[in-house]
């Protein structure tokens, strides 16, 4: 009997440390520098058209232009984290040396005006990128350690200013996932519910966050596809989509969503992510070969069997990829040969 492994495709622990970004909007919470807004919301459109070199490029003129300021070397790590992310690459670990120096200079200017409630911002977006450098490592006691910080941090900036949507995101993002996650024990008294309270808060950052905007959207598609609510997932995912057509972020989260209702629109979508990654210069095949397995897996499911193990050659017969990706892919070219052994037989 073939098996086909639960298809989440999405490490949820990514949600509620991620402290991402996104672009226009009328609301009042901007950067007061108008020149540093300009260059962050300019920088983070790149960012999310995939254009990492362009976006690099504003936010080193940020840095350059504004040295008393961490958000210049912020975006610039978290740039290169996104990036490495999207691709499936080794994160290069001179970011976390960064970081740490953004930290030391954030938490220097919060502690010089306390009242100033970007100096707290500052110290929780680099937390939080620190914890998503963490994730991509599988370094898991430094993700919950550097998220939890970065958590409070975002709290502070509400204590200030309760109507701070940037700290709506992570904030809202982890009450989900942490009452998701602990709901085994609910029974006890000192562990509350407030997965209810998280949705509520990413919804209005959807609607409010300035720079955050997208891991808002993306937080809550994954947990309206977590809640078997597909049907919003996907209106959220294809609105946000008509904004930022190209992205590969929530192009594979619409996809993940189809699957539970139109398996060939599924299809589709992971075909146009996986022409997405053969158009990367010298890509490196991580995520074509993770795409290819997901598609292999679904038409089993649709019982077309020569598909799915003409899939399963292409990626075992694959010689351009190197070793470290061959590596970091062990498990899951091990269920690639068992697919292929249990389409054989």
């Amino acid at each position: 009997m073939l098996e086909i492994e639960p298809l989440a495709h999405f490490n949820f622990s990514k949600v509620f440390i991620f402290i991402l970004l996104f672009t226009n909007s009328n609301y009042p919470q901007k950067f007061p520098n108008p020149e540093v807004h300009k260059l962050l919301e300019v920088g983070i459109e790149y960012i999310l058209n995939q254009n990492y070199e362009l976006a690099n490029e504003k936010f080193n003129l940020l840095s350059k232009r504004h040295p008393e300021l961490p958000l210049g070397k912020i975006y610039l790590a978290l740039s290169e984290i996104i990036k490495a992310s999207d691709l499936g690459e080794d994160v290069n670990p001179k970011i976390l040396d960064d970081l740490d120096k953004t930290i030391e200079l954030s938490e220097k200017l919060a502690d010089e005006d306390p009242s100033n409630i970007w100096n707290h911002y500052y110290a929780a977006l680099s937390k939080g990128c620190k914890s998503y450098y963490h994730v991509l490592n599988g370094e898991w006691l430094s993700v919950i350690s550097n998220g939890l910080s970065s958590v409070n941090n975002f709290e502070d900036c509400l204590e200030l200013d309760s109507s701070f949507y940037e700290s709506y995101v992570a904030i809202g993002a982890y009450k989900f996932w942490k009452s998701r996650k602990l709901e085994f024990l609910e029974w006890l008294p000192f562990v509350e519910d407030n997965s209810e309270e998280g949705i509520l808060y990413l919804e209005q950052a959807v609607k409010k966050t300035i720079y955050s905007r997208h891991l808002a959207a993306i937080s809550l598609i994954w947990i309206y596809i977590e809640l078997k609510q597909n049907k919003k997932a996907i209106e959220l995912a294809e609105r946000e989509l008509r904004k930022n057509p190209i992205n590969r972020t929530l192009k594979w989260a619409l996809g993940r969503a189809y699957e539970d209702l139109d398996l060939k629109k599924s299809i589709n979508i992971y075909n146009q992510l996986i022409i997405s990654y053969q158009a990367v210069p010298n890509q490196n095949y991580y995520q074509e070969t993770i795409l290819k397995h997901i598609l292999a897996q679904q038409y089993v499911k649709l019982g077309e069997y020569r598909e799915a193990r003409r899939l399963c050659d292409e990626i075992l017969s694959n010689k351009k990829m190197s070793e470290n990706v061959r590596e970091r892919l062990m498990d899951r070219l091990k269920k690639v040969k068992k697919l292929k052994k249990d389409l054989t037989n």
